[in-house]
């Protein structure tokens, strides 16, 4: 009932990495904590961090206008750029370039059920080497076993995303107009692939950031078990 308690008190949309762990404190008896605690304890706040993650770049402009997780032209774009621009293409290349984070920050929110069944299948083994492990231990934890099923949902959300706010129609629109250039070259290659592999580098990049804000930084350890745990880690 403690940590039923406990975890109904965190302010979840306001949670950061430097508080997720604060509901384990009300678990800790006699200065030990029992297993199924440490794994209760840590999935409750695994979920908030993920919460937090997915809606910092799910919104507008998260992957925009964060140069961490921007995602920038891709290689043939960004090789024929200045060649582009010159010939007057200049607005055309800002609104591919706009339309491609735009489609990231639509399918950011996807992951959120993903994320949910990973931690739901967390043992009691995997809970240990996240508290123990390295600077982004939980990330990695996530990254393992959701990525490539995220890669499959992000898919489609992106195609449809990126045809709904006008990148595949600039896309298709750069090409025909560098094909004609002098010296042009087709623009060919996996724009939705391209577009779901950034948004999700973005995603984790966060995860992971957020996560190693509270192992490196002893300021941010909170609570007793932080401190024994990540602190022993050291």
């Amino acid at each position: 009932m403690g940590a039923f308690l406990f975890w109904t008190a965190i302010p979840t949309a306001e949670a950061g990495w430097g508080n997720l762990f604060e509901g384990v404190k009300g678990l800790i008896s006699g200065g030990s904590l029992e297993n199924k605690d440490i794994v209760a304890g840590l999935k409750e706040a695994l979920r908030i961090g993920a919460d937090n993650s997915v809606t910092q770049v799910g919104q507008i402009d998260g992957y925009l206008k964060n140069p961490d997780i921007h995602i920038g032209l891709p290689g043939p774009v960004a090789k024929a750029e200045k060649l582009l621009r010159f010939a007057g293409y200049g607005d055309q290349i800002d609104a591919f370039e706009t339309s491609m984070n735009r489609a990231a920050e639509q399918a950011a929110p996807q992951a959120k059920e993903i994320f949910w069944q990973a931690i739901g299948d967390m043992t009691l083994d995997d809970a240990r080497q996240i508290l123990d492990g390295g600077d982004t231990a939980a990330t990695d934890y996530f990254a393992d076993r959701t990525r490539p099923r995220l890669a499959e949902i992000f898919s489609p959300i992106v195609h449809n995303s990126l045809a709904s706010v006008g990148a595949t129609k600039n896309f298709q629109d750069l090409d025909t107009t560098l094909k004609s250039l002098p010296l042009g070259e087709s623009l060919s290659f996996d724009l939705d692939r391209y577009v779901t592999d950034g948004a999700l580098d973005g995603l984790f990049l966060i995860l992971g950031e957020e996560e190693r804000k509270i192992r490196e930084n002893p300021g941010a350890r909170t609570t007793h078990l932080l401190k024994k745990v990540f602190g022993a880690a050291k």
